[in-house]
């Protein structure tokens, strides 16, 4: 795909502080001269247009039946978006996930947000390309001011983009386009292996937890329908009365003089089924007495209360990997009893398929979403294997899982590294460090946009009310 791809024969300085040098026939444009500020609102109209969010993935319609995050009284200062529009949020940029999106949609978003029309010379997928490159390094740090790390509209008006001429920018966009199918679908195989691997982890969990290690046991009804029979020596109970369930704090309290201390806490994205995400950790500030309600505690189980209808109830045992951290509500601490359970099995219990089905069946469901609370959770029958036999169980998986284990963490580092790939061609190219102008005039004749994305492709720590940006109640 890269072979044959050279630098150009000439470059000039770009003037830009994070940009040393670009192809000598390239402009150095303002962006009032590329883009057009739009500042329509919907007013009294906002019930004709769809709801838009940026995230991570794009511009996307945002999902009112099953609504999460900030909302306003009414949506009359929302801004009208058209297809071809760029939205940019310039504030809170070092902790925007995600900072420019580029649409195919006509609809509305809040009107914290910028929205520019591009002009005829620009074309507005190169102009998405580069400050996508632009915003993955965060490299217009300099440009911030102010406690909320705004860019003005007229700072941003004057800072100049590159441009190459028409017919390169068309070709950049080809290039770049088929470059994505590519990845796209490296990594759309590459998860589906992940998911079979998964199915194939869960298969073992289910058998272990649920039957034990010993094929010869003696066996005894369940008293669960779905389940059939398990060990005639294990011990039946709900899981309230053998653990605490602690419950989170919630987020947009005020405390009005109280004092108040900073605390990392856990949000549902954080918690994925038998692992924690900790790459991004978020804060809040609290009274001492409010936060000790939800502190965890070396050994909690974490637990999601929502999300996809397959991922509901996950959960993972907390180390104590952050000092003195909290949880959100929507993630719950599940806390055995030392003389019953340990942390361990109980997190494996919750992987099996026989709790998948429990909370399948019990959850409060939307469209492509699901919801559990505590009174469900506490009602969960536990399974309880004398303590010594829970730690068997536990060190025979660890050997039996061992492989799998491996192979899905090796399968998520090539989608990272393929990940870190596409960032650094893409760079390359819309820097003009790589001339593609020939690699796209060789290229197969096909649609120039790029194949949708879908839900399938979205990963558990993507969920939607964790890349959101912004803040959709500040119009």
């Amino acid at each position: 795909m890269i072979e044959g791809l050279k630098p150009y024969a000439e470059y000039k300085e770009s003037g830009l502080p994070w940009l040393d040098t670009v192809p000598k026939h390239w402009e150095m444009v303002p962006n009032r001269a590329l883009m057009q500020d739009q500042r329509q609102v919907v007013g009294e109209h906002a019930a004709d247009y769809p709801l838009l969010s940026l995230t991570l993935h794009g511009i996307i319609p945002r999902n009112l039946d099953n609504p999460k995050g900030k909302f306003p009284a009414q949506f009359n200062t929302y801004k009208v978006v058209r297809p071809e529009d760029l939205v940019f949020c310039l504030f809170d940029i070092d902790e925007t996930p995600r900072a420019v999106g580029h649409s195919k949609l006509k609809g509305m978003i809040t009107g914290a947000y910028d929205v520019f029309s591009p002009r005829q010379r620009i074309n507005p997928r190169f102009l998405y390309h580069y400050y996508l490159f632009v915003d993955e390094r965060k490299l217009l740090k300099p440009l911030y001011t102010g406690l909320r790390k705004t860019i003005q509209r007229g700072v941003f008006a004057s800072l100049k983009t590159p441009c190459p001429p028409p017919n390169e920018q068309a070709a950049i966009v080809r290039f770049l386009t088929h470059a994505n199918r590519k990845f796209d679908g490296f990594i759309r195989a590459k998860r589906k292996l992940i998911a079979l691997l998964n199915e194939q982890k869960q298969a073992i969990i289910h058998r272990a937890v649920t039957r034990g290690l010993n094929p010869d046991v003696n066996l005894k009804p369940s008293g669960i329908p779905w389940l059939g029979d398990i060990p005639a020596h294990w011990e039946v109970a709900p899981l309230k009365a053998v653990c605490l369930i602690q419950s989170g704090i919630t987020l947009g309290k005020v405390y009005g003089d109280s004092s108040v201390t900073e605390f990392s806490y856990l949000r549902v994205a954080n918690v994925q089924a038998g692992r924690l995400a900790l790459a991004k950790v978020k804060t809040l500030r609290l009274p001492l007495s409010e936060a000790k309600r939800s502190m965890l505690q070396v050994g909690d189980v974490l637990m999601t209360e929502g999300g996809d209808p397959d991922k509901l109830g996950r959960g993972c045992v907390w180390k104590g990997e952050i000092a003195n951290c909290l949880h959100q509500n929507h993630v719950f601490a599940v806390r055995p009893s030392q003389q019953k359970m340990r942390p361990q099995y109980l997190a494996a219990l919750l992987e099996s398929h026989y709790a998948k089905l429990y909370f399948l069946r019990t959850s409060k469901q939307t469209t492509n979403l699901a919801s559990t609370n505590k009174t469900t959770i506490g009602q969960f029958r536990l399974l309880l294997p004398p303590l010594n036999e829970q730690d068997l169980i536990m060190s025979g998986l660890a050997s039996e899982l061992d492989s799998v284990i491996t192979a899905i963490a090796r399968t998520e580092r090539e989608i990272s590294l393929m990940q870190e790939y596409r960032t650094r061609l893409t760079a390359d190219i819309v820097t003009g460090k790589l001339d593609v102008r020939e690699a796209a005039a060789r290229l197969p004749e096909r649609e120039d946009s790029a194949e949708p994305f879908t839900a399938a492709d979205i990963l558990d720590e993507d969920l939607l009310e964790e890349v959101e940006t912004g803040d959709e109640g500040e119009a």
